[in-house]
């Protein structure tokens, strides 16, 4: 069996505490022909501005940080300074836990792989305290608490039962929802159990297979470029690929071998501008949780150069001109013997959200930023969900591999 959740993209005015665009939620009306009968279940896109307007690239370079502080000693991660800021643009899952059934939205993130809930979570008959305390630090999100295991329905007749889960009694980077839906690697819940830190915790998706639910431990992702308020734009495929969102056939590349890269979905590829190596080889994430394409600062000042573009003051991205945006060349990101083109279009951020992210209607801002830091340091880029909107994206536990294809958005020209 594979799991599919569905994604809509809505945005409700700045004025709001936080803005969340929240897709109605709806199973898919008719059958699509994958792998493994697939079962589908909504995601929504939402945008954070309840400081106001959002700084997307202080969020960003905030997790990129954060990410990179993972390690083996994962207690001792734990009593230094991470910086956090509240999630600005995410996906988010509708959720059920317990019996009877209580619905949570939950940040998809698969840079985690403890799926938590905060203070609305409610117990119920197949609520289950282990006694366990424990923590989890996914980016630019934490939280502590105790462990359960619960009953978790993801879709119309998707049960996993026994599923650990965390229930935090204190939390930071996160306002608006109710917790994070992890589907990161399982090496990434080591350390999170307070008195057994050498303990790894299955995952959702590690249940889904375990359970026989699903035939093996892939994750498809489909997200899809739209500048309306309210716009059903992806889907996330549980057990195997929907071979309705993407055009040609998946390229795979091995997982990493690169610290801290390895620890996630961790992959080797550079970057060339045009002709132009603008970043050489070298190991970078893949991260839904992301919203930017952040590189190697390094790289970045040879991708300002290239493109003549100037940083804004007041979003922090870079802005272009008409005159330069009709000049832009390809961004081009090889991984193994495939390149995966991100056209001019793909480079921006829509131009209708500009005055969600603090800009300015008559300007281009530019996707891609920096990372904070030099190539070399073993995490040197993270294709964020702007990349991700233009290739589909498949995280293969199974096989340890991530997937790429392209798809009919990926020479959009929406933005």
């Amino acid at each position: 069996m594979v799991i599919i959740f569905q994604y809509r993209s809505i945005m409700f005015p700045v004025v709001s505490l936080l803005t969340t665009l929240l897709l109605a939620l709806s199973i898919a009306a008719s059958p699509v022909e994958i792998r493994d009968s697939p079962i589908t279940l909504p995601i929504a896109r939402r945008i954070n501005t309840s400081g106001g307007t959002i700084n997307l690239l202080q969020h960003d370079q905030s997790r990129a940080t954060a990410l990179k502080t993972v390690g083996r000693d994962i207690l001792g991660r734990r009593t230094d300074s991470i910086p956090v800021t509240n999630v600005a643009v995410g996906y988010v899952a509708a959720i059920s836990i317990g019996n009877p059934a209580r619905t949570y939205y939950l940040i998809v993130d698969c840079g985690c792989s403890v799926t938590w809930v905060g203070a609305t979570y409610v117990k119920t008959s197949t609520s289950v305290d282990t006694g366990e305390a424990m923590a989890v630090y996914s980016g630019s999100i934490s939280f502590s608490g105790t462990e359960y295991t619960d009953t978790v329905t993801l879709g119309s007749g998707l049960t996993v039962i026994q599923q650990p889960i965390g229930v935090a009694s204190t939390s930071t980077g996160l306002t608006g929802v109710d917790g994070v839906l992890c589907i990161g690697p399982l090496d990434l819940t080591e350390g999170t159990l307070t008195n057994e830190p050498d303990t790894t915790i299955p995952t959702v998706t590690d249940n889904l297979y375990s359970q026989g639910i699903i035939s093996q431990i892939v994750v498809g992702i489909s997200f899809e470029p739209t500048t309306s308020e309210s716009d059903t734009n992806g889907e996330l495929t549980f057990g195997g690929t929907d071979a309705t969102k993407y055009t040609g056939a998946i390229a795979y590349t091995p997982l990493t071998t690169t610290y801290p890269s390895s620890y996630y979905w961790g992959i080797n590829e550079s970057i060339t501008y045009g002709t132009t190596t603008i970043l050489s080889e070298t190991a970078g994430i893949i991260d839904t949780a992301t919203t930017l394409i952040l590189i190697a600062t390094n790289a970045f000042s040879l991708y300002q150069s290239a493109t003549g573009a100037t940083l804004d003051d007041a979003t922090g991205l870079l802005r272009i001109t008409s005159t330069q945006y009709s000049a832009l060349e390809n961004l081009n990101f090889n991984v193994g013997s495939s390149t995966y083109a991100l056209a001019p279009n793909g480079q921006i951020w829509p131009r209708a959200l500009n005055t969600y992210i603090g800009g300015s209607t008559s300007y281009i801002y530019l996707v891609v930023n920096s990372i904070g830091t030099h190539s070399g340091e073993g995490l040197d880029f993270i294709n964020g969900y702007t990349f991700i909107e233009r290739f589909y994206t498949v995280l293969d536990t199974t096989n340890s591999q991530v997937g790429f294809a392209t798809t009919a958005y990926t020479d959009a020209t929406t933005n």
